[in-house]
């Protein structure tokens, strides 16, 4: 069992740049495939970057070259990194970690990301 906290989420104009963290605890991230998704009103949740910490790294075309997702074994935290925000990055972001990738089983309880035009 992991338990995973967001925070850093925000309202930023168009541009812009903003850091989300995802503290975890109970267990070591070092175990899991890591990942954040996003679901804004109306729409399916989907998946914006996912990591194994091997190297491998996910993102879709959407947000490919602006977002990045960032592992810190010290301090068991993930990040994700997001600039050149557009209004269409408007959701909910999600930290999420499983043991298979594309497979998560452990959800933080979302932070909103407001980007204005």
């Amino acid at each position: 069992q992991v338990q995973l906290v967001e925070s850093g989420g925000g309202l930023v104009q168009a541009g812009g740049s903003l850091r989300l963290s995802c503290a975890a605890s109970g267990r070591n991230i070092t175990i899991y495939t890591t990942s954040w998704y996003r679901q804004a009103p109306g729409l399916e949740r989907e998946l914006v970057a996912e990591s194994t910490g091997n190297g491998y790294t996910n993102y879709p075309d959407s947000v490919k070259g602006r977002f990045t997702i960032i592992r810190d074994k010290a301090t068991n935290t993930v990040y994700l990194q997001m600039n050149n925000l557009r209004p269409e990055d408007t959701a909910v972001y999600y930290c999420a970690a499983g043991v298979r990738v594309g497979t998560p089983r452990y959800w933080g309880q979302g932070t909103q990301v407001s980007v204005s035009s």
